[in-house]
Order: structure tokens, then sequence, then C-alpha cells
């Protein structure tokens, strides 16, 4: 009798072998179609007298642009622009993230008000905006709304102050001073404290059954002491208007800014709204009766009950929107905001480098999304542990 234990399996039967050999297979696959490719690039290159390479960011931009957060001027080189693109972008998806997700989350829960009007206008919101096209609805916001806004000379004035005209709208904005800085440092690390000190007292509750009062006046007294410190030692600077109509002073956003912002978070707010409402349904019904059994309000219910659970459903589906209203930015090209792909696609119709500008924004995106990947991935962690 064989022992089958000693018998060799054949190589061709192994599924151990095979699981190598394909990975290796597609590996070698791989490489040889990007070498392919390379070298047929280096062929065409030669065949027009260039050379691959990014020494051409060093050269002369020779064009403007109509802002930029940091100094820039035409005799300025390709690095200095595109730098400049590519802090506009951020500015807009740093933003867009979250103002959009205040937005869809409101309108998420609003699908379950007792309102009827609210409920049904909240319906009508994401149907109609997730039904059209994105490109269409940055015409809509900067056409129709902010191009509509008075000539400088009649522009409005909100309380505030707030101005508002086509040149833009100008709001109160803190000074550019080191004590601002040292502020907001103060700020963050407030802002730290209270989450730690937070965490410690549903700790003590859960594990000891204690009270969690001093921690919770700790929490009030920071959240009292940072509110003071951003009316008061912020120096707000409101905007003045000059007998020119401009406005000296404040924080001035472009009506090209301002459109392309809250078309991307109405848009995207709809999706995320959709993602809210996907997870709190997802919660089971007992959660909501034990907690109404508890005499809790509707509000309170969803605060402290609900919606704590409903986070594990609705991150991840997060993740793809924020990726995509990072991607829906390069949009801003249509309304004539200078971000990183408007300036990249001026640049390398100046250089005649599309392949070389081309991997660079490549590389910015494939690294915000990572960042953004990352930072959504340690969130779930971080409420899956919570839960546990």
């Amino acid at each position: 009798m064989i022992d089958q234990e000693n018998q060799k399996i054949p190589l061709w039967r192994d599924e151990r072998f095979w699981r190598i050999a394909l990975q290796v297979i597609a590996i070698v696959i791989f490489v040889a179609v990007v070498t392919i490719m390379i070298s047929n690039l280096n062929r065409n290159l030669v065949q027009q007298g260039t050379k691959f390479g990014f020494s051409f960011l060093g050269n002369e931009a020779g064009f403007s642009i109509s802002e930029s957060l940091i100094p820039y001027k035409a005799k300025d080189p390709y690095t200095q622009v595109l730098l400049a693109g590519f802090i506009n972008s951020l500015r807009v998806m740093i933003l867009g993230i979250f103002f959009t997700t205040i937005v869809g989350i409101l309108a998420g829960i609003s699908s379950f008000s007792e309102n009827w009007l609210l409920r049904n206008l909240n319906r009508v919101y994401v149907e109609v905006v997730r039904n059209t096209p994105l490109l269409l609805q940055l015409f809509f916001w900067y056409f129709a709304v902010f191009f509509t806004l008075p000539k400088p000379e009649e522009k409005l004035e909100l309380p505030g102050p707030i101005f508002m005209s086509k040149r833009g709208i100008s709001i109160p904005w803190p000074e550019n001073t080191l004590n601002v800085w040292l502020w907001l440092i103060v700020l963050v690390i407030g802002a730290i404290a209270v989450i730690f000190i937070w965490q410690l007292r549903n700790k003590l509750m859960t594990e000891k059954a204690t009270s969690g009062q001093p921690q919770l006046i700790a929490v009030i007294s920071i959240g009292i002491i940072e509110l003071l410190i951003i009316i008061f030692a912020l120096g707000w600077q409101p905007p003045i208007a000059t007998e020119t109509g401009a406005t000296e002073g404040g924080l001035n956003l472009t009506l090209e800014l301002s459109a392309l912002l809250v078309g991307l978070v109405f848009y995207t707010g709809a999706f995320i709204a959709e993602i809210v409402r996907s997870g709190i349904q997802a919660v089971p019904k007992g959660q909501w009766e034990a907690a109404k059994s508890l005499g809790l309000k509707s509000s309170l219910v969803m605060r402290l009950v609900i919606f704590p659970q409903a986070l594990r459903v609705m991150i991840p589906p997060l993740n793809s929107q924020y990726m995509n209203l990072a991607k829906n930015s390069s949009l801003a090209i249509a309304i004539g905001y200078p971000d990183l792909y408007s300036v990249a696609n001026t640049t390398y119709n100046q250089t005649g480098r599309p392949v070389e500008v081309f991997i660079l924004i490549m590389a910015v995106y494939l690294l915000i999304n990572l960042i953004i990947s990352l930072s959504m991935n340690s969130l779930n962690k971080s409420v899956q542990l919570k839960e546990r």
C-alpha cells in the first residue's frame, strides 16, 4: 500500500505552485508592457528632437493666473505656477470636504424628519442634484447665480459685514500675524485635549460607572475658552468699502472659487446624504425601539444611539465620495478657476511636454487620494475599536 503522506503531488497539480507562478507571470507581463511603452515613448521623443525630462520646470512660465495664495509673477518658473495651482486645488478640496460633510449629514438625517415639508424638500434636492451633470450645475452657479451679482459700485451688504458684487465676496478674516498663528496652535491643542478628555470620560463611565461630570465640566470650560479666543484673539479684519467700489481688508472670494465650491459641495452632499440615509437604515429597528422605550426624544435617539452605530456603514463609501470631490475639482477649468489641472493644461501647451506634465498631475492626485484613503481607513478602524 502506498503511503499517501509521502507521495509527492505532481508540479502541474500543485495549487501552491500555480498561485505563485501566476503572480510571477502577471508581474513579468506588467513589467514587459511598461518597458515596451517607455521604449516607444523614448523613440517617439527622439524622432521629435526632444528628450524625456523635467528640466523645463525651471524655465520662465510667461503667463499669469487670476488668483494665487502664494506670490507668483509671470516671470517665475513653471514650478512656481504649478505649486500655485496645486495650492488652489488643495484649498477647494479641503473646504469642499468640510462643507459637503456637513451638508450631506444634515440632508441624510432630514430624510427621517417627522416634518413632512422638510423630508420631501430634502428628497427633491437629492434626486434633482444627483441626476443633473456636475458641469451643468457649475455653469448654473457661476452664470445664473454669482455672475448676476451687482456691480462693485452697487454691491450688496450683508451683516458681518459681508459684501457681494461681481468682484467677489468679501468676508471678515483674521490678521496674518505671528500672534494669530500662535493662537491657532493653541486652538488645535485645545481641540486635541477635548478629544482625549471625552474619550477618557466615555471609558470611565463604561468601565467604572462614574458620572463623568468632572470631564464634562473640563470639556465645556475648554470650549468656552476656545470660543473666546476665536472671537477676541484672532484679530478679525472686516472688509471696508472704498469710494471706488472696491473693498479693503478681510478675505475676498472670487466668483470662480465661490461657484466651484458651492457646486461641488451641493453635488457631492447629495451623494453623501444617500450614504447617511442608508447607514442609518442599516441600524436594526430594535435599537430605535429600545431607545424610544427609555423616553428619549427623537433628536437624542439619533445623536446618541443610531448615528454612532451607522458610522461603521457610512465611512467606507464616504471615502469614495471624498475622492470623487477631489477629482471633480478639475472641472474648475470650465469656469476659469486656476486649479492644478488648468495651470498644467497651459503648461504643456506652451512647453510641448504633455507626458511629463501628465505624470506630475497623476502623481499629485494619487497622493491626495492615498491620504484621503488612509485617513478614512484609520477613522473606520477607530470606530470599530470603540464598538468592541
